[in-house]
């Protein structure tokens, strides 16, 4: 099944170019020789290339990636369109882009009231055009910042136009999350009118927190001067671990492809949780996976730690962090995708985290954690894995985060900046009630 990737502002399509890149990358290395056998390489590939890109009547024709690409401002697309054509190995469509020559200014409601409806037939046609091409269209992943102007707010626009367009279709919006001591000092009324927006109109939200994104480039990849194209590969490749090819085992002992549909019949249970995180290990420099070996036992028994005590990487674990432990409360989940691939994944023991402990006790047991396994290796890793989960995670974080928007909205700080492109102070509220239901939904499970 197809995915269509709408790249929305500055950090969408610098991540969505990215994220093709990864595709691409793990589409042209050489797997091992003990991995998988030719013919299921070549499927593997196969299964790559129509997912994400599409061909045409010539197979030398370079691929092009299923993507539409939105910002107000020329200079990311332009930049993102020469960096795809000088890898030699994939391209975008030439008139799949839509932009203008003025940004929203960090103004969500400038992106969402004025610059929303005015790209809105052109960015719709785009996206028409996009999924006519798909012999069966698997759903759309939308990337967007949570912070600006362009990414959440025209975001937000084109998502719900996009959910109108396309109401049966499974739409998964990737979201980056700011610095908590980000530059931009309206980043929490942004990030609350677009997650109370997108809450509405898409079947699931992964958040990507910045603040985590750079201790794994600092302390794991060991990254001196980080850059946000270090942060956009650390995003692009659990994206990437999520999306890429792996057969799922389905708790009726069925087995299906992992495509959105299938991964969110799964992740999201309830239609009032939709938060998504994605935790992988192992994660580290060129340089050390030379000389590091892993264990499936030890890998997973340091990610389902890092679930339990909320760890977003492996450094730094709360090992004293129990489930059932008196006086210790770790991280409840709704549901479960443990994603394995590499050398022997298919004899891993995954049962520990199908234990009933780690889950809202209105769960069904045999419906808590869905499993899938792929002997070809991702990224040079011999042996990895990754954990996409519907769990309190971002809770925390996003109660902060209001709570900060509140005190703000409280004294009417920036509010008049909003006002003057048209939102009313009715639908500050709005926003404000819907994520503070959405937080304590979480906190009751």
């Amino acid at each position: 099944m197809s995915i269509i990737t709408v790249q929305l502002g500055q950090c969408g399509n610098q991540i969505g170019g990215q994220l093709f890149h990864t595709f691409m990358e793990d589409v042209h290395s050489k797997p091992l020789a003990t991995q998988v056998a030719p013919d299921k390489n070549e499927d593997y590939k196969d299964e790559v290339l129509s997912r994400f890109f599409y061909r045409g009547e010539s197979r030398e024709e370079m691929p092009r990636a299923r993507a539409v690409m939105v910002d107000m401002e020329p200079k990311v697309i332009a930049q993102t369109y020469q960096e795809a054509k000088r890898s030699g190995t994939w391209c975008y469509s030439e008139k799949q882009h839509y932009c203008q020559q003025r940004g929203s200014g960090n103004n969500w409601a400038h992106g969402f009231c004025i610059h929303g409806p005015a790209c809105q037939s052109t960015v719709m046609e785009l996206i028409r055009r996009e999924a006519e091409k798909c012999d069966n269209l698997g759903g759309f992943l939308s990337l967007m910042s949570l912070a600006g102007g362009t990414g959440s707010g025209v975001g937000a626009y084109v998502t719900r136009c996009l959910r109108d367009e396309f109401p049966h279709a499974f739409i998964m919006n990737q979201v980056v999350w700011p610095y908590k001591m980000g530059e931009v000092i309206v980043q929490n009324y942004n990030a609350v009118l677009t997650l109370s927006r997108l809450y509405h109109n898409v079947d699931a939200i992964i958040v990507m927190e910045n603040d985590h994104l750079h201790k794994i480039c600092q302390q794991l990849l060991s990254i001196k001067k980080i850059s946000f194209k270090d942060i956009n590969k650390v995003i692009c490749h659990k994206l990437a671990t999520m999306l890429q090819p792996c057969p799922l085992s389905k708790y009726t002992g069925d087995t299906c492809s992992n495509s959105i549909g299938e991964m969110l019949e799964h992740l999201v249970p309830h239609p009032d949780y939709k938060l998504l995180t994605v935790k992988n290990i192992p994660q580290m420099s060129a340089a050390a996976q030379e000389f590091s070996t892993y264990q499936w036992h030890g890998l997973l028994k340091h990610l389902r730690q890092m679930l339990i005590s909320d760890a977003p990487m492996e450094e730094g674990i709360d090992w004293q962090v129990r489930v059932n432990s008196q006086g210790s409360h770790h991280n409840t989940s709704l549901a479960n995708l443990l994603l394995l691939r590499g050398k022997e994944s298919s004899s891993a023991d995954t049962a520990p985290f199908s234990d009933s402990a780690l889950y809202a006790p209105w769960i069904p047991p045999d419906a808590a954690l869905m499993t899938g396994v792929q002997p070809r290796a991702f990224n040079h890793y011999e042996k990895s894995a990754s954990l996409i989960s519907n769990s309190q995670s971002p809770v925390t974080l996003m109660d902060s985060m209001v709570g900060k928007a509140w005190d703000m909205f409280s004294s009417r700080a920036y509010v008049h900046q909003y006002a003057k492109h048209g939102l009313t102070e009715d639908e500050f509220l709005d926003g404000f009630a819907t994520l503070e239901q959405v937080i304590a939904n979480y906190k009751h499970l």
